[in-house]
């Protein structure tokens, strides 16, 4: 069955995370995906262990479902032959800052006079038109910069902001351009035209962090400050029992009567400080110490059927190994194997979603590079002659 993208071609100027996640997403979707790349090949590809120097593990979870075509840029018949590409497309997609694709003629301008149906995504670090529109940014940066680094380090107890162990910045930004896109395709279903879009990663981790740690500046309230206080308090971790840790959360007072009961303090639901929701916000760190002291009594096995037979949600505090063998996700097949034309066995995550009718697949691996490059050409319509001139 074809994907819900299926028939959409995407042309993919994007290099390292936030891009070609997005368009990974797209073509798990069904949509043809075009990763055009420089000689030299996105960085990604030689990040991490392989069994080619082009194809690294990083590089096949970043762009499965693609077909790669090597251009170099800076010969004009290159730029002329992608922008015969670009008129067989419904999406563009670039990672550029906007004054380097201006300089290539790759501008939102220029390209929809040209091909008004098209949809122009863009990302970057900063808000277009704005003083920082054209500087760099990288994954760490925009943790740094939108408050995501010192929470984590205020947290945790370090000594001062630590970034989160995953590039957090960039894979956020990435599904929002993936929305982005896809609310662009509907729009341009129901006018008949094309559009630009552009998505900053900054503006993106900001809109993506604060809506619970804005607190009280949203109602003027000072005194309240900034940060959600239930996610700052040290218990906040997973929980230390006899022999592991295992993670547990009770939200409602229904839940939090349950919990106390598990733990053998039935009598605690009345207490003025655990009472309601407001009373625990109130006086979180005594009930989640009160929680931290109660399940060291027993193992992590001890626990678990337990707190399943209170309907608690629960779950154990898996390392990345652990992950592997987690019976759920081999129940669901959260990762692939299958065999790839040139790498042999690998292993990739499995798309998150699922749809009834149009379900998204996995039907092809990351690409070699350049390895569609005469193809891809050929569909845009360029001669064996204008192709051998390109010299890929």
């Amino acid at each position: 069955m074809a994907g819900p993208l299926d028939g959409i071609r995407v042309v993919d100027l994007t290099t390292v995370v936030l891009g070609p996640i997005a368009t990974q997403m797209l073509g798990d979707a069904g949509a043809d995906v075009i990763k055009v790349e420089t000689p030299a090949g996105d960085m990604t590809r030689f990040i991490g262990p392989g069994r080619s120097p082009d194809q690294s593990a990083y590089f096949a979870n970043l762009n499965r479902n693609k077909r790669s075509l090597v251009l170099d840029l800076k010969r004009p018949e290159a730029r002329a032959a992608l922008l015969r590409l670009i008129d067989t497309a419904d999406v563009f997609v670039h990672n550029m800052r906007a004054g380097a694709a201006a300089r290539l003629g790759l501008d939102p301008e220029t390209l929809l006079a040209r091909h008004p149906r098209l949809i122009h995504a863009s990302a970057s670090g900063y808000r277009l038109g704005s003083s920082k529109a054209e500087d760099p940014a990288y994954d760490d940066i925009i943790q740094g910069m939108c408050g995501l680094a010192s929470l984590n380090g205020e947290a945790n107890g370090t000594d001062g902001p630590r970034y989160v162990p995953s590039v957090m910045a960039d894979k956020i930004s990435g599904h929002t351009l993936t929305t982005a896109i896809t609310m662009a395709l509907f729009a341009r279903e129901r006018t008949g035209r094309g559009q630009a879009l552009h998505v900053p990663m900054l503006d993106s981790l900001i809109a993506f962090l604060l809506p619970e740690h804005i607190w009280g500046v949203t109602i003027d309230h000072p005194v309240e400050g900034m940060r959600y206080p239930r996610l700052m308090t040290p218990h906040r971790r997973p929980y230390a029992t006899a022999d592991g840790y295992l993670c547990l959360i009770a939200a409602t007072d229904e839940q939090w009567r349950r919990l106390f009961a598990v733990l053998g303090q039935p009598e605690l639901i009345a207490d003025p400080r655990f009472a309601d929701v407001a009373a625990r916000s109130d006086n979180i760190d005594a009930a989640y110490g009160v929680v931290a002291a109660g399940l060291k009594a027993r193992t992590t096995a001890e626990w678990l059927p337990l707190l399943a037979a209170a309907d608690l949600p629960h779950g154990p505090a898996h390392t990345m190994e652990d992950l592997l063998e987690d019976p759920y996700l081999r129940e669901v097949g959260a990762f692939r194997s299958f065999t790839h034309e040139t790498e042999g066995p690998i292993t990739v995550i499995a798309p998150a979603v699922d749809f009834a009718d149009t379900p998204l697949a996995l039907t092809r691996g990351a690409p070699g590079l350049g390895a569609q490059s005469a193809e891809i050409l050929r569909e845009a319509g360029l001669s064996d002659a204008e192709i051998a001139e390109l010299a890929l």
